[in-house]
């Protein structure tokens, strides 16, 4: 009786899973040390920042921009004014009246300035035509014309004091080109003194003796046609 259950549990060994049966190897022996734990790689846990030192805030305050208002006047730049030179006969570029030239009656036109900067001692006035063929010429040159003077009334002498023209002369010479149309120019000076030159003086002499004391200039054109 034995045999048979020992044939039958041989069978069922043999229709069960070939390890099934087999025993189980002996769990190896532990070391008596620990056994190592798998490594976990730590994750960064973010921190709060420090709070701000007084150091930190007055650096990030110097580094805003300043409002212009609250800046120091040192630290302010002070624009130059604009001068600016009119004329109520014509507006810039464009014909100057016959009446000013010398087809017609050959008078200085009407010219008004404002905007003279502070330290103003005297004005320039040079007027000249840059198209002329054999370069430019000069019509009119006058200087040491008092700052409080707000412009030239039309046709006016006795206000400064007059240099030489192209002509050789003095005074006031009016637009008269060969042909074709050409550019006049009245251009004014504000200057920080008043010039040491004699009446009769030159466009040349002038602007030599303007260097360096320029504090603004302006300029008016108009143009004339024969």
């Amino acid at each position: 009786m034995s045999k048979q259950i020992t044939y039958l549990i041989l069978i069922l060994c043999l229709l069960a899973a070939p390890t099934g049966c087999t025993p189980a190897p002996d769990a190896p022996a532990q070391d008596s040390a620990t056994p190592a734990e798998d490594t976990v790689e730590e994750e960064s846990v973010p921190t709060d920042p420090p709070p701000p030192t007084e150091t930190s805030i007055a650096e990030e305050t110097d580094t805003e921009e300043t409002d212009p208002e609250d800046a120091s006047p040192d630290d302010q730049t002070e624009s130059s004014p604009a001068m600016a030179l009119t004329s109520p006969a014509f507006n810039e570029g464009e014909s100057i009246p016959l009446k000013f030239s010398c087809d017609g009656e050959e008078i200085s036109p009407e010219l008004d300035w404002f905007g003279l900067p502070d330290g103003t001692i005297s004005l320039t006035l040079i007027f000249d035509d840059p198209d002329a063929p054999g370069g430019t010429w000069v019509h009119w040159v006058l200087f040491n014309i008092p700052a409080d003077s707000p412009g030239l009334s039309e046709g006016i002498s006795g206000v400064g004091m007059d240099g030489q023209n192209s002509w050789s002369q003095t005074g006031y010479g009016g637009p008269c080109p060969p042909g074709g149309t050409h550019r006049y120019l009245f251009k004014l000076y504000a200057l920080d003194t008043a010039l040491n030159l004699e009446t009769g003086a030159t466009k040349a002499a002038l602007e030599s003796a303007m260097e360096g004391h320029i504090l603004v200039e302006s300029e008016l054109m108009g143009t004339y046609s024969r």
